[in-house]
């Protein structure tokens, strides 16, 4: 049976109804992670996967009531801590690092009965939007080996769009799960800030980084979304969100960032967005323009932010504590500079340069300042445009995924491909990448983004049903 093509709810009843084991699923998942290690999407398989599936199995018998995800494998993104397991962050400087506690989001989806099978490979400390920034190495596109699987959450996607699991986490700091899902047609959502809880998870710009699922369908990713929303003491950012209600109306305003339509006619997916336009409304959408006024300095404002809590954070990474260290320091001051020269990869080092000259005096005024004041600015002007309407769509990216070491070289050309993604980050709404259509030159899928006001998640699923192409996946 091929279990990458089941729905979790039928997983977890299939189980649950012993009509086949947990055991047999992970083992499934398994074999087919082994097959594919071409792709380079899964770091490590965890050694007692299969134990804990038989554990599952052996409750089942027992009688013993399960959660919600009972006997279903997960696999999470290198900078999300499972304890006594490896989390390296996809850094040499953490490549022998093993956590001493578990993430809240891991315990939630264990106390479900969720199985965590592997962890997945990432642009390194989140920051990339390729997935080729890995000291393990690049990760392939599930549909094209030429391609990048998009970053930073690469690895959890293309394991997703491959079928080695029916779940993986990712997180998301300014697109980092919808760009890949995007690039390898699967659907991925970053929650509104602080539904899903940070502590344990690795994260270095904290005002906008969110974890968040990644499936093959929208149901299932709305079903695992519930299970991880939730308040949590160890992370003062958490809040409580019902994921809002859906239905609340007949049909939804679908709103068309009238300062961002000229960038999407110009962009060789725009038939595909027009033509998904006119299937809103033939569906009895409403579709109007709305305006944010400043959305074109969202990228800006982005790469202003992001490097600079990334800069401030990653300074404890010094080889003194429980990072490496380099073997050729002899001094204190060598421990620093080496350990750091050695222990960060280039796009590191990019960003935390970036975040030392806009926090440096004489420059924090003209360009942090600013960028706060406009991130301020921002939320206002999305809470006016959601005044109109319920539903902000745009493309998820400028285009398909680009091919391997196209951009390498090209940092900006790099950050641009995260046009459409960083404004729901810097204001904290929710937003849902679904795929909607496929490439018409190489047949590489398109994601549609949909965004909403705070706590409105079911109302992105509820909307995402109608552009949702199943056929992307053959089901």
């Amino acid at each position: 049976m091929d279990y990458s093509k089941v729905k979790i709810c039928d997983l977890v009843k299939g189980i649950k109804d012993k009509t086949f084991s947990s055991e047999s699923v992970v083992k499934f998942f398994i074999d087919k992670i082994e097959k594919n290690k071409e792709y380079n999407a899964v770091i490590e398989v965890f050694s007692d996967a299969i134990d804990k599936a038989k554990e599952v199995d052996s409750k089942i018998l027992n009688g013993e009531k399960l959660g919600l995800l009972a006997g279903v494998p997960v696999i999470i993104k290198d900078n999300i801590l499972a304890k006594g397991k490896k989390a390296s962050c996809a850094s040499a400087f953490l490549k022998d690092f093993v956590s001493p506690y578990s993430a809240t989001i891991v315990k939630k989806l264990e106390n479900e009965g969720a199985i965590i099978i592997a962890r997945a490979n990432m642009d390194e400390f989140a920051m990339g939007g390729s997935c080729e920034k890995s000291v393990y190495g690049a990760t392939l596109n599930s549909k094209d080996k030429t391609r990048v699987a998009g970053g930073s959450s690469g690895g959890s996607a293309v394991s997703v769009g491959l079928g080695l699991c029916p779940i993986a986490i990712g997180t998301d700091t300014g697109g980092s799960i919808r760009q890949p899902s995007s690039f390898n047609g699967v659907v991925g959502i970053k929650p509104t800030y602080g539904t899903v809880s940070r502590y344990g998870i690795v994260a270095f710009a904290s005002s906008t980084d969110q974890a968040g699922p990644i499936t093959r369908t929208i149901e299932d990713n709305e079903y695992v979304l519930e299970i991880l929303a939730g308040k949590d003491e160890n992370d003062q950012t958490s809040i409580e969100n019902d994921l809002g209600e859906k239905l609340i109306k007949d049909k939804y305003t679908i709103g068309l960032c009238k300062e961002l339509m000229d960038k999407i006619k110009q962009l060789p997916q725009y038939a595909c967005f027009n033509k998904t336009i006119e299937s809103l409304k033939q569906n009895g959408f409403d579709v109007k323009e709305v305006s944010v006024p400043h959305i074109a300095n969202s990228l800006a404002c982005y790469y202003i932010l992001s490097p600079a809590e990334a800069t401030s954070n990653l300074a404890r990474f010094d080889g003194v504590k429980y990072t490496s260290r380099s073997k050729e320091a002899t001094t204190l001051e060598e421990i620093y500079v080496k350990s750091r020269s050695e222990g960060f990869g280039d796009e590191v080092k990019r960003r935390i340069m970036l975040g030392n000259f806009v926090l440096s005096s004489g420059y924090f005024d003209a360009y942090y300042k600013r960028a706060k004041k406009l991130q301020v600015l921002l939320k206002k002007e999305f809470e006016s445009a959601f005044s109109y309407c319920d539903v902000i769509i745009t493309p998820t990216t400028p285009g398909k995924a680009f091919k391997l070491g196209e951009k390498s070289l090209d940092p900006v050309s790099m950050y641009l491909e995260d046009l459409f993604t960083v404004p729901a980050s810097i204001v904290g709404i929710p937003a849902l990448s679904v795929p909607y259509g496929k490439d018409e030159d190489s047949n590489m899928p398109l994601g549609l983004q949909l965004m909403g006001k705070n706590n409105s998640e079911k109302v992105l699923y509820d909307v995402a049903k109608y552009v949702f192409k199943e056929e992307i996946y053959g089901i």
